[in-house]
C-alpha cells in the first residue's frame, strides 16, 4: 500500500483494462534510449520469457489442473494478466507488449499498491509516475509518487504466499524490513538501482535525451544473483553484473590453528558473513537455489589431506551444507514444487548482516608435506543439475557455479596461495614481497 496508508487496495485484476493502453519499450527508447538498453539486459525484461520460469509455469499448471496460471503470471507479465490475455499460458492470447514481462509501461502506471502476491494498482494512459517531481516531459505527463522511493513497490512481487495456504514462498521484502536496513532507511533502489550494488552510490546522468543533469538517475539493469539464465538469454551480455552482484553480497573469514603435528585432529573455522544484501542470503525462491562453502585442504605437494562441498559424477554436492529453504508437502515429504508445499522443514538462509560459522575437522597425516593451505569458497547456482537436467534434458543447460568469496588459511607455515585468490589476501602478500624487493636493492646499494 502506499506509504501511511493503513486501508489495502483492491488490485487491479484480470482482464481490467486493455493491453493496447500500454506503450511497448520501443516507444520509451524514443526518449529514454540509455535506461531502455539497461533494462533490456535485465530479469525483469525476461520476467516471462525465462525458459526455467516457463518449465515451472507448464509443470505447476499441469499439476494442479491451471489452478496457477493467472497468479504465477500475474507478476511475470502484469500486463497479460490485466489485459485478460494470459492465461491461457500458452500465449495463443497473448499480445507483444505482454510478452515484453514486467517492462517500462506498467512500471510507471503503477500508482499504488499492497506487498505480496503482484497486489499492484495500474493505471495506463498518458501519466507516468516516477521518483522526480520536476520531469516535464513533451510525450507524456509526468508526476512524482513517493511510492517509487520506497521498498513497498518492491514489494509488491518480490515477496510471494501460497494462494493455497499462505505459507511464504518468497520473503524478500520481509526480510528486509525485519532488517538494520530498513532501519536506516536502505531501501531496495539504493543498492538495485545504483553503481554500489550493495550500498547507495550516485549515478549522475540524464533521464532522458535532452533532459537536464541528474546527481542520480536509477539504473534499470536489474539482475540480482541469475547469472544462469542472463549468460544463456543474451549470449552472456549481461551475465557479469549478476556476477559482480553477488560477488559483493558476502565475505568470508578462515580460521585454522597455526601449527599441527601427525594424529592432530585440526579444525578450520569458516565465518559467512551477509555483508551486502539486505535481506536474506540467498533470497527469492530458494528451494532450488543453492549457496554452500567449499572447503579443501591439500599440502605442499598438492595432495588432499580433506574437502567438503565438491561434486560427485553426477554434478550433486557432496557433504556440505546447503543455505537455501527445504519446503514439505502434505505428506511430510521434501518437495521443491511451490505449488504442493504446505510447510517449511528449515530455512537456513543468512540473515543481513548475520555471520554463519562452519567448522570442519580433519586428522594430520603423517606424511603431510608442510606447509599446508585451507581454501574455502562460497558457491552459488540458481538451481541444481540435476533439476534442469530433469526440465530440459541432459546436455541443454550447463548450471553455471559462482564463486561468491574466497579465503585461505595456512598452517605449519606460509602455503602459496592460487594465483586467482582473493584481491585481499593476494594483495597482502604483493605488498609484503614488494616491501621485501626494496629491501633487498637498497641493501645492494
Amino acid at each position: 500500500m502506499v506509504a501511511g496508508s493503513a486501508v489495502a487496495v483492491e488490485p487491479t485484476g484480470f482482464g481490467e483494462v486493455d493491453s493496447e493502453d500500454f506503450d511497448g519499450h520501443s516507444k520509451c527508447a524514443n526518449c529514454h534510449a540509455i535506461i531502455r538498453s539497461q533494462w533490456e539486459g535485465s530479469m525483469h525484461a525476461y520476467a516471462y520469457t525465462d525458459p526455467l520460469y516457463q518449465a515451472e509455469l507448464v509443470m505447476a499448471s499441469e499439476d494442479t489442473g491451471g489452478q496457477t496460471d493467472e497468479f504465477c503470471v500475474r507478476c511475470h507479465s502484469p500486463i497479460g494478466v490485466m489485459g485478460g490475455e494470459i492465461p491461457p499460458i500458452d500465449n495463443s492470447m497473448a499480445s507483444d507488449v505482454a510478452l515484453e514481462g514486467v517492462q517500462c509501461d506498467f512500471c510507471h502506471t503503477v500508482p499504488e499498491g499492497d506487498v505480496g502476491n503482484g497486489a499492484f494498482v495500474s493505471t495506463p494512459g498518458e501519466v507516468k509516475w516516477g521518483p522526480h517531481d520536476d520531469a516535464p516531459s513533451a510525450a507524456h505527463e509526468s508526476e512524482f509518487n513517493e511510492f517509487y522511493t520506497e521498498a513497498e513497490y518492491c514489494g509488491m512481487c518480490h515477496n510471494v504466499n501460497s494462494p493455497f495456504n499462505g505459507l511464504p514462498l518468497d520473503d524478500t521484502y520481509t526480510s528486509w524490513s525485519e532488517s538494520q536496513y530498513a532501519e536506516d532507511e536502505v531501501t531496495c533502489q539504493d543498492c538495485h538501482m545504483t553503481p554500489g550494488i550493495t550500498q547507495f552510490e550516485a549515478n549522475p546522468g540524464r533521464a532522458a535525451s535532452g533532459a537536464s543533469k541528474r546527481d542520480h538517475i536509477s539504473i534499470h539493469e536489474i539482475v540480482g544473483g541469475n547469472v544462469f539464465m542472463l549468460e544463456e538469454l543474451s549470449d552472456g551480455m549481461y551475465g557479469e553484473k549478476a556476477v559482480e552482484t553477488l560477488q559483493k553480497a558476502a565475505t568470508l573469514d578462515v580460521s585454522v590453528p597455526e601449527e599441527a603435528v601427525p594424529g592432530d585432529e585440526v579444525t578450520i573455522d569458516v565465518s559467512i558473513t551477509n555483508s551486502g544484501a539486505g535481506h536474506k542470503l540467498p533470497t527469492g525462491i530458494t528451494e532450488v537455489r543453492q549457496m554452500w562453502l567449499e572447503v579443501s585442504v591439500t599440502d605442499a605437494e598438492g595432495k588432499m589431506l580433506y574437502s567438503s562441498g565438491q561434486f560427485d559424477s553426477e554434478g550433486t554436492i557432496e557433504d556440505a551444507v546447503i543455505y537455501h529453504t527445504v519446503l514439505a508437502d502434505a505428506d511430510g515429504e521434501i518437495t521443491d514444487k511451490l505449488w504442493e508445499a504446505e510447510s517449511i522443514i528449515s530455512d537456513n538462509r543468512i540473515l543481513p548482516k548475520e555471520t554463519e560459522v562452519e567448522s570442519h575437522s580433519f586428522v594430520m597425516p603423517e606424511d603431510a608435506a608442510d606447509p599446508i593451505l585451507v581454501e574455502a569458497k562460497l558457491l552459488y547456482r540458481s538451481a541444481s543439475q540435476d533439476m534442469v537436467d530433469e526440465l530440459f534434458g541432459e546436455g541443454t543447460y550447463d548450471v553455471p557455479v559462482i564463486d561468491m568469496a574466497k579465503d585461505y588459511g595456512s598452517i605449519n607455515g606460509e602455503a602459496d596461495v592460487p594465483s586467482n585468490g582473493t584481491p585481499g589476501f593476494t594483495g597482502l602478500l604483493l605488498v609484503i614481497s614488494l616491501v621485501a624487493a626494496i629491501g633487498i636493492l637498497r641493501a645492494k646499494e
